[in-house]
């Protein structure tokens, strides 16, 4: 018979498990971007060009439709089971994307990846937070989240681009196994989380359908909408037609089903509601503060894409700062409030400063920015979701963090739609932006200055986001202790 009571060694062993989990999940997304060349010369070189972005699309889509239910599940079966079935099917994705003969099957495989990889990051916060406990235990463990978080970052570009030169591109997937095999058997035998509490085991598959439906569509869109189609072809419009459908019927479901996959009470919690609104605010910064300063380093100033990744580094270290040096303001006396605070408006003086860059711009200026970036988001990372954890229902602690990594996959597909068409429509050079990479002689530096000062306008609107987050999170409650006390742990 397993132990009853998870052991000081068993929980570290425990928490280096989840840390693992959540690099495999970080550098994934980084690796992928670099190895897309060598994948279409083998697998389709006459049309795999056009199928490169579902290679992106397939893994966030999947990703996103799954996280509703995965914290209802959470909830109901209990985090360990899913940790491990949302670990295995990454896995399974993972083998499948490494030995894929064919576009279409390498396509399928990566939305099989995204499935489990919806849980990565999520059921995994869900299960440090069980191993920790309350008080200052949870917020080392999110620093220490935040360190391996910022590692992969700094080592995802270089990892991938090193696969690139050097190994084959199926090594961008196989890399996953050795480490994610280990994991997943280490915790079969270690993970010992608490038993959920007598309580309603039903679980709303309508609900959850809806919002796959709901957030799959609202990705198309943004996916489609001024880059493969035009905002008015049928495509996008139907797609956003579907989007709006889906969750109105979402919304009516979730205030007449007994057991709702994102109960409205919660939003009646000041914590949650603000916090899923500030997790939604800096997803849309992310997309701006990444895609555009790489795509800036490329075209502005002539740099290759491997070494623009270089550049994530100092961020990368910020985010690496943030999380070593968590546990001792806590002992300050800093609360997620002041977290949250402090790196919004850091956020907010880097979006700023980014504001103000020109073709000529110095790059340490750019680094200076992505360093206070870094500081800025290491902050909202963590202590977002160790707010909405700390202020959430025992017996709903899988929904509401499962709900503020969804919030902010939302936030980040709005956000691309929205700085995209900002950028296309500010954009008065030769040609359109598209075609920015293929201008040559006069009309390249004509159309980079114009795009650069558009660029700065996305920035400018990068700043107002975090402005209105550091307004959001002077509203948040002030530091209350939590009262209740958790259950001992027992096997699961």
């Amino acid at each position: 018979m397993p132990d009853t009571q998870l052991t000081d060694t068993r929980r570290k062993i425990a928490l280096a498990v989840c840390l693992i989990t959540i690099v495999l999940a970080v550098l994934d997304t980084q690796i992928v971007s670099a190895v897309t060349v060598p994948i279409v010369r083998d697998l389709d070189p006459e049309h795999g060009v056009a199928a490169i972005p579902w290679l992106v699309s397939a893994f966030s889509l999947a990703s996103a439709a799954m996280l509703p239910l995965y914290g209802r599940l959470c909830d109901v079966l209990g985090a360990g089971p899913v940790f491990l079935g949302s670990l295995g099917a990454f896995l399974t994705g993972s083998a499948l994307c490494g030995a894929a003969p064919s576009m279409d099957w390498l396509i399928a495989s990566r939305a099989v990846q995204g499935l489990g990889a919806g849980g990565l990051m999520s059921v995994t916060m869900v299960v440090i937070a069980q191993l920790m406990g309350p008080g200052e235990q949870r917020n080392k463990g999110a620093g220490t989240g935040g360190i391996v978080a910022g590692g992969g970052i700094a080592v995802g570009p270089w990892l991938g681009g090193f696969l690139a030169d050097h190994a084959s591109w199926r090594w961008a997937f196989y890399v996953n196994l050795p480490l994610g095999i280990a994991a997943l058997a280490t915790a079969v035998v270690v993970l010992r989380l608490p038993r959920p509490a007598a309580g309603s085991r039903a679980i709303d598959f309508a609900g959850a359908a809806l919002a796959a439906v709901f957030s799959t569509s609202l990705l198309l869109v943004t996916e489609w909408g001024g880059k493969q189609y035009a905002w008015a072809s049928p495509q996008v419009v139907g797609a956003a037609l579907i989007a709006a459908g889906a969750l109105g019927l979402f919304l009516r479901r979730q205030f007449t089903a007994a057991a709702p996959i994102l109960p409205p009470a919660l939003f009646r919690i000041p914590e949650l509601r603000l916090g899923f609104a500030l997790q939604g605010l800096l997803g849309a910064a992310m997309t701006g503060a990444i895609y555009y300063v790489l795509v800036y380093l490329q075209l502005a100033r002539g740099i290759t894409s491997s070494s623009a990744g270089l550049y994530l580094i100092p961020m990368a270290a910020g985010i690496m700062a943030v999380g070593a040096a968590t546990g001792r303001l806590t002992e300050r006396g800093w609360s997620e409030r002041t977290f949250v605070l402090s790196g919004s408006v850091l956020s907010t003086a880097a979006f700023l400063l980014l504001a103000g860059t020109g073709t000529h711009t110095s790059l340490w200026q750019v680094r200076a920015a992505l360093l206070l970036i870094g500081l800025g988001f290491g902050q909202l990372l963590g202590q977002l979701i160790q707010l909405v954890q700390r202020a959430s229902p025992p017996h709903q602690l899988g929904v509401a963090t499962t709900s503020i990594r969804f919030f902010q996959t939302l936030g980040m597909a709005l956000g691309a739609a929205f700085f995209g068409t900002l950028l296309a429509r500010l954009y008065d050079g030769p040609g359109d932006v598209g075609s920015l990479a293929a201008l040559r002689g006069a009309d390249r530096v004509a159309g980079v200055t114009a795009y650069v000062s558009a660029m700065d306008t996305v920035f400018l609107c990068g700043a107002g986001f975090m402005a209105l987050s550091a307004l959001l999170a002077l509203r948040l409650p002030r530091l209350r202790p939590r009262t209740e006390s958790v259950e001992e742990p027992v096997a699961a």
